[in-house]
């Protein structure tokens, strides 16, 4: 082998020995590269992963809890039911049990107009125009459904037309409430006789056939007397929340 053979040989070796030098090296960070890139490529579709699961797991969970809380509702009705019987049984030793009123659940559309936030347009199906409704909230008389051009339309308790009948305190004072355009509703016609005291509960009386008997409106704040009769101001249970959905009493039995 002549020099040449050997130089050749020596420079190949080389060559050979640098480039698997220079791969190992520049392999060494390009690998650190990729698993970097590669650990937040995976840890990001983990993330996102989990996230679409506890969304959808969420929503599955709100869902089910919707179905329930109506469920309840409509249960509290029908307890009121048996208790108002329960009272009446007890009193008159002869009542038979009533079967549990019909509600529905009807969804609040809009504002009858801007300014006034007693007055709401309802969805509601089989819609009786000849017919008044008594409206609840959460278990609490929220007002009533009267017709308005053959449309059904919720006049909540703040409203000067939205008024039922209502029995006040434990003497079951009878009375009248309405609504002021303000936060606080009257009760009015009280007869004087029948003693009422500030801090007395206002239930509905169930005699005008809009609500089951029972229901809780308010608490009397206030007591004044003219004219023969007793007027208490309330303070409701329900004022001014306007939520999306409402129950409407459809049948009282």
């Amino acid at each position: 082998m002549n020099k040449q053979s050997l130089t050749i040989a020596a420079l190949l070796s080389i060559l050979v020995g640098s480039a698997l030098y220079f791969t190992n090296f520049l392999q060494s960070p390009i690998l650190r590269i990729t698993h970097t890139i590669k650990s937040s490529y995976l840890d990001g579709v983990e993330t996102i992963q989990h996230t679409i699961d506890e969304h959808f797991s969420q929503q599955a969970t709100i869902l089910e809890l919707r179905k329930k809380n109506r469920y309840y509702e409509q249960e509290l009705l029908n307890l009121h039911q048996v208790a108002d019987e329960y009272q009446k049984l007890l009193q008159e030793h002869n009542s038979s049990f009533k079967t549990t009123p019909d509600t529905s659940l009807v969804r609040a559309l809009s504002y009858v107009r801007f300014g006034d936030p007693h007055r709401i347009w309802i969805e509601m199906e089989k819609f009786n125009p000849k017919r008044v409704y008594g409206l609840l909230y959460r278990g609490y008389a929220a007002g009533i459904v009267v017709s308005k051009n053959g449309r059904p339309l919720a006049l909540l308790n703040g409203d000067v037309k939205s008024s039922y009948a209502v029995n006040v305190g434990t003497s079951l004072a009878p009375g009248i409430v309405r609504g002021n355009n303000a936060r606080r509703l009257i009760v009015e016609f009280i007869p004087t006789w029948i003693p009422i005291s500030v801090g007395d509960e206002v239930l509905t009386s169930g005699l005008d056939r809009i609500f089951m008997a029972g229901l809780k409106v308010g608490k009397v704040i206030s007591i004044t007397r003219a004219s023969g009769y007793q007027s208490a101001v309330i303070e409701p249970y329900f004022y001014g929340k306007n939520p999306a959905y409402f129950h409407v009493i459809t049948q009282v039995r």
